[in-house]
């Protein structure tokens, strides 16, 4: 019988391609980027919504919000840092700024080195679309669609050509979010059935692949993708869905229904972006697995110098310090002393200390599929 290596490839030949193939990906994975372009919802949002919504006085424009790090609120729903502040961090370039800071582009150098799109509530369907559906989004219309858009009218301001531009987005890193939360949270809080919801998964995961395809074709070269959170952690979740039947809680107190849903929504982004990697083999499509990078946060909270896992930092009344018809910052809420103690800010988003051991297993590569381990390039 012939050999494996007389019937393909010499020991030789093999190894050289091995060689070849290792050389390019590593090279690959150590570029560093010149820019990062984000899209997403309130886990990503550097303070779009609250210029949006300025007339409104939205909380996140006020203490406590922002006091950790910055030491003033910035729109972030955060005390300090989100994941895209620690991945601009850690490729040397500047926080990344809110582009409706700047929308009719007066400066729009600031916007060379990167822009975020995100806005709370934002969807990866649009609003029409849930409507449809019997989901109703009262926070925002900039869904991902939108925010595509708006990233397409300002490419011509930042590069001079349509070869300038594909270049300009070849040395971007694409955060994609987290996107496509909001669609089931708002689904599961107003009571949309099971099918629907059910439905909503391959619709949303659609959204998000067409949206990686366009910007294929402008010349993007990496993206990262997040999958959804332990949904059944949030405390918000555990408030509206709280039950006296021990068994829906897993042993750190989760709800095991919220977490299965979310288990299966990811194994459903991952397979979808495998068959995006095969149609696309010199792009790099990263999955950013959020899901297991959070659950060191409940699985050993005390090694990261946590105390509370489940209740929020700032917050109402009741057993996880969340008060359905008050947000953090409005009057009759409190926030707690040590936000780095907690993992949870305000019910729904984590707190800086949280985003920032979430982050470390991201840019390591231990969080991410393929493995991409991320260059540090502060100077």
């Amino acid at each position: 019988m012939a050999s494996l290596y007389s019937l393909c490839l010499s020991k030789q030949q093999l190894f050289g391609i091995l060689l070849i193939l290792t050389f390019f990906s590593s090279s690959r994975a150590k570029r560093c980027y010149k820019s990062i372009i984000s899209f997403g919802d309130s886990l990503a949002n550097t303070g779009n919504w609250v210029i949006l919504l300025q007339q409104n006085k939205p909380t996140p424009a006020f203490p406590p919000f922002g006091g950790t790090y910055f030491n003033r609120p910035t729109g972030r729903c955060c005390d300090g840092r989100l994941i895209v502040d620690f991945f601009a961090q850690k490729l040397g370039l500047p926080l990344v700024p809110p582009y409706f800071r700047d929308a009719n582009c007066s400066n729009c150098r600031k916007f060379q080195k990167g822009v975020n799109f995100a806005v709370v509530g934002a969807t990866a369907l649009d609003n029409a679309y849930l409507a449809r559906k019997g989901i109703i989004n009262e926070l925002t219309n900039v869904s991902l669609g939108v925010q595509l858009g708006l990233l397409k009218t300002l490419l011509p301001s930042l590069c001079s050509s349509s070869s300038a531009c594909n270049e300009f987005l070849n040395n971007s890193l694409i955060l994609m979010g987290e996107i496509g939360g909001n669609e089931f949270n708002l689904a599961f809080i107003q009571g949309i059935s099971s099918e629907v919801i059910g439905g909503l998964v391959p619709e949303v995961i659609k959204a998000i692949s067409a949206a990686i395809e366009e910007l294929i074709e402008l010349g993007a070269m990496t993206f990262v993708v997040p999958g959804t959170i332990p949904l059944g952690c949030l405390p918000v979740l555990l408030t509206r869905f709280r039950t006296s039947n021990k068994q829906a809680y897993d042993r750190y107190g989760c709800l095991i229904w919220l977490n299965d849903f979310a288990h299966y929504y990811n194994e459903y982004l991952k397979k979808e972006l495998e068959s995006m990697r095969r149609l696309h083999p010199r792009i790099n499509i990263i999955y950013a697995d959020y899901y297991q990078a959070s659950m060191p946060l409940y699985l050993s909270p005390r090694s990261f110098g946590f105390k509370s896992t489940l209740t929020a930092c700032c917050g109402g009344e009741g057993p996880y310090n969340v008060n359905v018809t008050l947000s953090c910052g409005d009057p009759g809420t409190k926030s707690c002393d040590d936000p780095s103690s907690y993992v949870n800010w305000d019910g729904a988003h984590f707190t800086d200390e949280a985003h920032r051991v979430i982050s470390n297993g991201l840019l390591d590569g231990s969080c991410t599929i393929p493995r991409f381990e991320f260059p540090s390039c502060a100077s």
